[in-house]
């Protein structure tokens, strides 16, 4: 309820301001240039903070009969009001080491001139300047419950940093522009609105006055003006404007405004004779006008100008997110009532993508001929003739449920059932966060209590929406309820224009387990890591398989299981060399040989062994390097024998422990290996080192399931600190 009330507050204020938004980000975007311009003009001036006022004064003096007054603006330009040595009175850009006029004074620009009244007022003046001064208000509390809803679903403030799992695209850049640009976003609302009262006159007032104080009697000597000590010891980086004595009368000063102050000095003297401190309330005045506007700063400005870009997108992402919240996410069309369904399917989806396998799901019982009936979780009632509760549900935030499933477990206690059903329950979510599919725990614990309800397999929690994963879950259930459903992977959309050729190097006989290795080489350049996913698309079968790259020299080394049925696998297993293979390298950034660690420990079981074969080969830093590979038999080693050896021989491998399944009677799974080594595998991590598991997804689960036993008893800390420390990367099927 917190998470709607904070989503829908976020969602009213982006509505009832986006007009004005849009409109202050279009020109905040053009009037970043202004200053990047201006620091781009050769009267701008760069080495300010080393010249001092006595070096200016000397090189004016020796230019010009008089001088009136020196100013140094924002963006570093220094603007001198003299009297030439012809008489005439002249004001323009100078060099402050030489003297010389540099440039005539420019013009803002129309475009600008433009975009600075629409930006501060709307061309409303007053009102204007109200209504933008109160959408800059607006924005800051945009920004607040942004921030919040952003903490929310990454598990609380102290992650609203941590990495981000990508689940939708739109969502995806909505939060990490939100993180990247959270600082610049909050300035530019504070320093807009702190400018927009103080135009209303709604600061503090103040007035600069200085005390009538005469030199001293001691002071009395003249001191040539290039002498003065305020003069050499104060550079041109910290004043405003210097104003000279108007006549030689004693009476008339040099008044020195520099950013935090101002002073009267004796023009013969030198002598300090007022000093006003500017207050709090002035200095905040000035930062914020070179904060919201970057004068001065050509990085700053830059900043200003991506944010400004960002703000647009903000307001087009979120608006594109709360359209597919506001329809029926993904719900196929239900052909039989609710009353005559046997199989119920109940769904907890924040942004759609647990109703993508749902669906797929509730596609598989009507192609089956079950009688299935698919819907809400917050709709859920007595189903008079169900007899399996199938529910899918995603956790969002710390542990909440998803919007269209908040009430399921209020629902769950006022509903009674006349008869017994068998239910399954489904979690999605990430490891990155701690609460890893709770809102699924929740459900299958409540469940577990009520009497009507009979489990059939065990909970289930997929990763990162992986397809492997639920394919699995959907065959365990099919295996337990007898019912032979097939899951339909999506169809790839492919652009074989794209494809890229690969030629088979070598390729290794079929292994006692019928896996083997192939060799393919790039026929063009093309650059891959180990770790990264090569598409293969085999002819006359347009779905896209992914095979780990393991990277040897320029070849790409694969591991591959042979099965029955199994298209690609068959296809690969009957090439031969110089054969052609059409396929697509896919970018895999999060699964690379991690060299910022010293200490690595790899684990994989059967085929997921194809990555670790190239990242071994890249360590070529002496860094300490595990491998522990679960395999059936000592007889499936033969085909990476002579890759092992020849690693262990050159120290690029520190350790190998091969787990065998089936070579005798007591079986030992890379899982149970792992867990002999609790003390290792705690002072790795501790040390900063890195754990890879690359295989299959039973594999994954079960050695995650052993490291987040270890963190807490040895370490005292959570699985998903060291996964978003990137000390634990992932990539199983």
């Amino acid at each position: 309820m917190i998470i709607s009330i904070w989503r829908y507050s976020h969602l009213l204020l982006a509505i009832s301001s986006s007009l004005f938004i849009v409109i202050a980000s279009i020109t905040g975007s053009i009037l970043a240039f202004e200053p990047i311009s201006n620091q781009l003009q050769p009267f701008a001036i760069h080495n300010l903070d080393e010249i001092s006022i006595t070096e200016m004064v000397t090189a004016l003096q020796s230019e010009y009969e008089e001088i009136i007054d020196v100013s140094v603006t924002n963006d570093d330009f220094v603007i001198a009001s003299v009297i030439t040595q012809e008489g005439n009175s002249e004001t323009f850009y100078i060099h402050p080491s030489s003297g010389k006029k540099v440039g005539n004074l420019i013009e803002k620009e129309g475009i600008y001139k433009f975009a600075t009244n629409l930006h501060r007022s709307l061309f409303l003046k007053s009102t204007g300047r109200f209504i933008v001064g109160f959408v800059s208000f607006l924005l800051l509390l945009i920004i607040i419950t942004g921030t919040i809803l952003i903490a929310k679903r990454q598990g609380g403030f102290k992650r609203f940093f941590s990495k981000v799992v990508k689940e939708d695209a739109k969502q995806y850049y909505h939060i990490q522009l939100g993180k990247l640009c959270w600082i610049p976003l909050v300035i530019i609302t504070l320093t807009g609105v702190y400018l927009s009262l103080e135009k209303f006159s709604l600061l503090p007032n103040y007035k600069v006055t200085h005390q009538a104080v005469e030199a001293s009697e001691t002071a009395k000597k003249h001191i040539e003006t290039a002498n003065f000590s305020i003069f050499q010891n104060t550079m041109l980086a910290e004043i405003k404007t210097i104003e000279f004595p108007f006549s030689e009368a004693p009476e008339d000063y040099f008044l020195l405004e520099l950013k935090n102050k101002e002073l009267v000095i004796h023009q013969y003297t030198g002598e300090i004779l007022s000093v006003y401190e500017y207050p709090i309330v002035a200095l905040a005045s000035y930062w914020s006008l070179l904060l919201h506007t970057g004068q001065g700063s050509i990085i700053w400005a830059i900043v200003l100008l991506l944010t400004s870009f960002s703000i647009l997108y903000f307001m087009y992402s979120g608006f594109a997110m709360t359209l597919k919240r506001t329809k029926k996410q993904h719900i196929p069309k239900n052909i039989y009532k609710k009353s005559t369904a046997k199989f119920i399917i109940l769904v907890g989806s924040e942004t759609g993508n647990t109703y993508r396998f749902a669906s797929m799901f509730f596609d598989a019982l009507i192609a089956n001929g079950q009688k299935a009936f698919i819907t809400q979780l917050n709709t859920f009632e007595t189903y008079e003739n169900a007899e399996h509760l199938i529910i899918m549900t995603a956790t969002y935030g710390e542990g909440e449920a998803p919007s269209n499933a908040k009430n399921f477990l209020s629902l769950l206690k006022k509903t009674s059932f006349d008869q017994k059903i068998k239910y399954s329950v489904v979690g999605f979510g990430s490891l990155m966060y701690p609460d890893y599919c709770k809102y699924a725990i929740d459900i299958d614990q409540s469940l577990q209590g009520h009497k009507n309800f009979e489990a059939t397999i065990p909970i289930y929690k997929i990763n990162n929406q992986s397809f492997t994963a639920f394919e699995n879950w959907a065959n365990a259930w099919a295996d337990y309820t007898k019912i032979p459903i097939s899951i339909k992977k999506p169809t790839a959309n492919i652009n074989l224009k794209k494809l890229r050729e690969f030629k088979v190097i070598k390729r290794s006989r079929l292994n006692i387990d019928d896996t083997f290795t192939i060799h393919l080489q790039p026929v063009k350049k093309q650059k891959f890591q180990s770790g990264d996913l090569l598409s293969i698309y085999p002819e006359k079968d347009l779905i896209e398989r992914q095979y780990s790259i393991g990277k040897i020299g320029n070849e790409i080394i694969l591991s591959v299981k042979k099965h029955e049925f199994g298209i690609c696998s068959s296809y690969l297993s009957q090439l031969s060399e110089n054969d052609i293979v059409k396929a697509k390298i896919k970018r895999n950034p999060e699964f690379h040989f991690p060299k910022y660690a010293n200490d690595i420990i790899m684990i994989a079981n059967g085929t997921g062994i194809a990555p670790f074969l190239g990242m071994i080969n890249e360590n070529t830093d002496a860094r300490n390097l595990y491998l522990f590979w679960g395999t059936r038999t000592k007889a499936s080693t033969a085909i990476y024998k002579e890759i092992l050896d020849e690693s262990i021989a050159s120290d690029r491998l520190t350790n190998l422990h091969i787990s065998y399944s089936q070579e005798t009677t007591q079986k030992e799974y890379v899982q149970d290996a792992i867990a002999t080594q609790q003390n290792f595998i705690a002072q790795v991590l501790q040390n900063d080192g890195v754990i890879l598991i690359c295989g299959s997804v039973a594999m994954q689960n079960q050695v995650l399931h052993i490291l987040e036993t270890i963190i807490k008893s040895k370490l005292c800390m959570s699985l998903s600190d060291f996964e978003n420390n990137e000390q634990i990367l992932m990539d199983c099927y």
